[in-house]
């Protein structure tokens, strides 16, 4: 990986984790409202959708421990090599996937482990 592709990611992942703050900090000022709602069905939907939305939170936070986790392996020179076989992982691919760690052939065989092992079960 060359110092242009080095600075392109550094400022995806940075830019990324900023949306996703950016996003919980709105969740977080829209909690605080909480509507009097007389009808019971009324206020079971409101919850629902707040869960979901808590859901979808706890992913984004879990999202931006691997963002930060990227940017570590950025800075140690690590990032776009695969954890498992040690290849450069390829650009498209971090392109598609900037917090991946596993090349297209071990996440194909990490797949079909997984696989098997649902069936076995």
């Amino acid at each position: 990986m060359n110092l242009n592709d080095t600075e392109y990611f550094r400022r995806l992942l940075n830019q990324r984790i900023a949306e996703l703050r950016t996003e919980a900090g709105k969740t977080v000022e829209n909690m605080d409202v909480d509507g009097n709602f007389p009808d019971p069905t009324d206020r079971a939907s409101m919850e629902s959708n707040r869960n979901s939305i808590l859901r979808i939170r706890d992913r984004e936070r879990k999202l931006i421990f691997k963002i930060q986790e990227a940017l570590q392996r950025l800075e140690a020179g690590e990032y776009g090599r695969c954890e498992e076989c040690g290849e450069d992982i390829g650009i498209e691919r971090l392109k598609a996937r900037p917090v991946t760690t596993l090349c297209i052939s071990c996440k194909s065989s990490q797949e079909i482990a997984e696989r098997k092992a649902k069936r076995v079960v």
